[in-house]
């Protein structure tokens, strides 16, 4: 694995000079301007504070950037993070932040040692669309105190919803005006200025002047530490055995979360790029970042495509642009950090209900709902509020079942169609072969033989009257186990009793392996199994021991 990666960094730097330099640097200088306000949103939104938002924008774009899978993955802190860290917070405190990033680190370290990469693939996409669309909801209920300037409580956002009924709802109008202010102004910003300078560093910081001009009562952001160890950080002599043993769970989430964002990531900025992303070097770099974050102060990271996209159209090269990015951040935490302490609380709220609102797969909701596909509809509904009522990893479990339990029942779906032989549209003419098959019928089975068709296959005889000979062709069968074939046995006997002729053809080798194992295949004769139903007809074979006797 190592041997891999040096190559494709050797492969990734090969002709590397001054003006591929320079373009790493804008871009990574672009990445920066859009990174610093989601950074210190999301350190907030999590319960921490700015500044470590910041720190771990910091770290994770150096460290996870050089040793990521491709070289256009930016990582820093996300939406989705935030919402699992609330409750975190409200049960360990920040250092059981600190504690469960690090042991999602070591879960991120091991998946790619051992290649779980792929595992993601066995998620259903409507179970991602529910759990992001949850993610989104957490996100703006979480923000709603920031928004209003008001202070709730509980250690759920459900139960701080909850609060406002009893403990009243008197909103400072002020910081509703700045919340408005800044999600109008990122919903009518042009796009294409967009491109240039983020819509949502303009608005906080045209936020934060007013606020500093007009000296307006509203929360703000606080301090900004301007070191990259502060006081708030993982210590060792902080790390029991007890708290950890309590965390498993959470950091399980944090890295099911980071493993799902990091590789949905850098597959849709493969897509954009043409390089494909190596999975498990990416799964290494976000388990090494995670593991040291906490010692800085930050709290888990993961790569964002928001910030990978930037870097892409912003003329990326090599992993350095996530490099010139954690130093654009870090110049702007020493030179601006008095005056990013002064920024509107709701002014961030406002970027991320904006951001929760677009972090939505809108296009696939609609596309589901639309289409009416039940199946991914449920899928869907059920992870979403397992998401915001219960946690990550319970949510995902939940739609995962219902996307097999559907699977399940379209798997096991079978169709058995039935047409009478007719030899003179073979251009058949041997009287002897058409007055043999003149009552013969062909049952065409299409899908698996299993436990849930086993009444289906019992049906057979209904559809057989008048018939003397029955060939299944059963070329579309990919299985067929020990209930069915309990019931071919028993149709194969009442079909000896009434001398019918029985023949099977085009029989894959799976289900053939089940004709011996289940003793069908010595029941019916090696000379009653054909590749085809034509070859079985132009066969004149030997009748059933019943019908010759009936015939002499």
């Amino acid at each position: 694995m190592f041997s891999t990666f040096r190559k494709e960094l050797q492969q990734e730097f090969q002709g590397y000079n001054s003006a591929m330099l320079a373009k790493d640097a804008m871009a990574g200088l672009t990445v920066a301007a859009v990174a610093l306000p989601l950074a210190l949103a999301f350190g907030v939104s999590s319960g921490a504070d700015a500044g470590a938002g910041l720190v771990t924008a910091i770290i994770a774009g150096i460290v996870m950037s050089v040793l990521s899978g491709a070289y256009y993955q930016i990582s820093g802190p996300t939406g989705a993070m935030a919402a699992i860290l609330m409750s975190i917070i409200a049960s360990y405190g920040l250092d059981g932040v600190f504690i469960a990033t690090m042991l999602a680190g070591v879960f991120l370290l091991l998946a790619g040692i051992f290649h779980l990469g792929k595992m993601t693939a066995f998620i259903p996409a409507p179970v991602i669309t529910g759990f992001t669309s949850g993610i989104a909801v957490i996100i703006a209920l979480g923000q709603v105190d920031n928004f209003f300037g008001v202070t709730s409580q509980g250690s759920s956002t459900l139960q701080k919803l909850l609060s406002y009924g009893t403990l009243g709802f008197s909103p400072n109008m002020t910081a509703v005006a700045i919340g408005l202010f800044v999600m109008i102004f990122m919903f009518v910003f042009p796009k294409k200025w967009n491109a240039v300078v983020p819509a949502s560093l303009i608005s906080i910081i045209l936020a934060t002047a007013v606020s500093i001009g007009m000296k307006l009562d509203v929360a703000v952001v606080g301090e900004i530490p301007k070191t990259l160890l502060p006081e708030k950080r993982l210590l060792f002599s902080a790390i029991n055995i007890k708290q950890v043993t309590g965390l498993i769970a959470p950091a399980f989430s944090i890295a099911i979360l980071g493993m799902i964002e990091s590789l949905l990531c850098g597959a849709s900025a493969g897509r954009m790029t043409g390089k494909q992303l190596d999975s498990d070097q990416e799964l290494i770099a976000q388990g090494v970042g995670n593991i040291i974050l906490p010692f800085f102060g930050g709290i888990p990271a993961t790569a964002a495509i928001a910030r990978t996209s930037v870097a892409i159209k912003s003329g990326a090269k090599t992993r350095l642009t996530g490099v010139f990015h954690a130093v654009g951040l870090l110049i702007s935490m020493f030179l601006l950090g008095d005056i990013m302490s002064q920024i509107p609380l709701a002014a961030l709220a406002g970027v991320l209900m904006v951001t929760a609102f677009r972090m939505n797969e809108w296009i696939a909701i609609n596309y589901i709902l639309s289409h009416k596909f039940k199946g991914a509809m449920l899928e869907y509904i059920a992870t979403m509020f397992a998401t915001i009522l219960f946690d990550l990893t319970t949510a995902i479990i939940i739609g995962v079942l219902i996307g097999l339990i559907f699977l399940v029942v379209q798997l096991s779906h079978i169709e058995i169609n039935y047409e009478d032989v007719d030899m003179a549209r073979m251009k058949v003419d041997d009287p002897v072969l058409c007055e043999r098959y003149k009552n013969a019928r062909v049952a065409y089975i299409t899908g698996p033989m299993i436990f849930a068709n086993t009444q289906t296959v019992a049906d057979i005889p209904n559809h057989l009257q008048n018939c003397d000979t029955i060939l299944f062709s059963m070329r579309g069968v990919s299985n067929i186990d020990i209930s069915c074939a309990q019931i071919m046995i028993e149709l194969l006997e009442q079909f000896q009793k009434k001398g019918m002729d029985v023949a099977v053809c085009g029989l894959p080798a799976r289900a053939m392996e089940m004709m011996h194992r289940s003793g069908l295949y010595d029941m019916l004769g090696e000379e009653n199994f054909y590749w085809s139903v034509e070859r079985a007809l132009l066969t004149n074979r030997p009748l059933p021991p019943m019908r010759m006797e009936a015939k002499i």
